[in-house]
């Protein structure tokens, strides 16, 4: 034990003055951001500082904005000598912990991940298709009931979160019909998530494969640190598997869950979580009450956790 290990969030961590704080008091977080502002060729740090949050909200701009947030952290947490011995990240948070690895460049990763959000935005025409949360049923009974919705069309477990959380995805009336069923059930709660697009399952092939066109565009060397994919909770084996698992990834589930148990197995007792929000530590600290949890999204957080480490 005694391995530290960064998890960086997914889309929905994302809120209207993201990063401002960093910016004014770390010139890490100013470099990053102005990288960003440059490989896009538009400034990103506005969207992030200043919103309108309709703006942020659109997937284009949120997917480049987290990104974006969470590597200003790990930059922060870098020059303070924080360095992880393992990292994952929640779908889009995958990319960050590629970057945090350096197995992309953060200048690629930006205007790859902004492409990746316009691609997942296009494959299905706004109002057609969503997403929801299931809490409080089994992983077997989430399957069941996609399994029955799915006569009114297209629904598939997107995201299985942490013991008694899966979100699903798919064609907005199968969906609804997916909610209706779990409640039945007797599940806690099922909401509809406030997304613009049913992420992480079929619905989202078009996505990948003009993603996998990007992705040859981009260099993608071995990680130096290993990384946990979301496709198969697996220690990715290679830059070759890189970006297989990128694209797979657009259109699988993301089996968080099992990534957190998987780098608790290599020794993980430390968890941070690098970036905006804190729904990945609530994750983790549901899978597993013996683990601490940290966070790092904002200049006082992060003080908190370079104090945690003795800096």
């Amino acid at each position: 034990m005694n391995k530290l290990a960064f998890i960086f969030p997914g889309q929905g961590a994302q809120y209207v003055g993201m990063g401002k704080d960093l910016y004014d008091n770390f010139k890490e977080a100013r470099y990053i951001f102005d990288e960003a502002d440059k490989a896009l060729n538009e400034k990103i740090s506005k969207i992030c500082f200043e919103g309108p949050e309709e703006k942020l909200q659109e997937t284009v701009n949120t997917q480049p904005a987290i990104l974006t947030h969470s590597t200003a952290c790990f930059s922060i947490l870098k020059a303070n000598g924080i360095i992880p011995d393992i990292v994952a990240g929640l779908s889009i948070g995958e990319y960050s912990a590629l970057v945090a690895a350096e197995s992309i460049k953060f200048e690629q990763a930006v205007p790859l991940v902004q492409k990746r959000g316009r691609f997942m935005q296009e494959a299905v025409p706004l109002g057609e298709g969503g997403m929801a949360a299931i809490l409080g049923l089994t992983k077997e009974e989430v399957l069941e009931i996609c399994s029955i919705a799915s006569k009114e069309g297209v629904v598939e477990a997107a995201n299985f979160n942490c013991p008694g959380q899966i979100v699903i995805a798919g064609e907005a009336k199968a969906v609804s019909a997916a909610i209706e069923l779990a409640k039945e059930k007797g599940a806690k709660k099922a909401i509809p998530l406030a997304v613009s697009a049913p992420f992480h399952c079929s619905l989202m092939k078009p996505a990948a494969e003009k993603l996998s066109v990007e992705l040859e565009k981009v260099d993608i060397t071995n990680p130096k640190i290993p990384v946990v994919a979301n496709v198969n909770a697996e220690i990715v084996p290679s830059s070759n598997a890189i970006k297989e698992f990128l694209i797979r990834q657009v259109y699988s589930p993301v089996f968080w869950e099992d990534c957190v148990r998987k780098m608790m197995d290599f020794g993980a007792d430390v968890f941070v979580e690098v970036g905006p929000g804190k729904a990945l530590s609530g994750f983790v600290k549901k899978i597993s009450k013996d683990v601490t949890v940290l966070n790092a999204g904002d200049s006082e957080s992060l003080q908190k956790t370079i104090n945690y480490f003795g800096g």
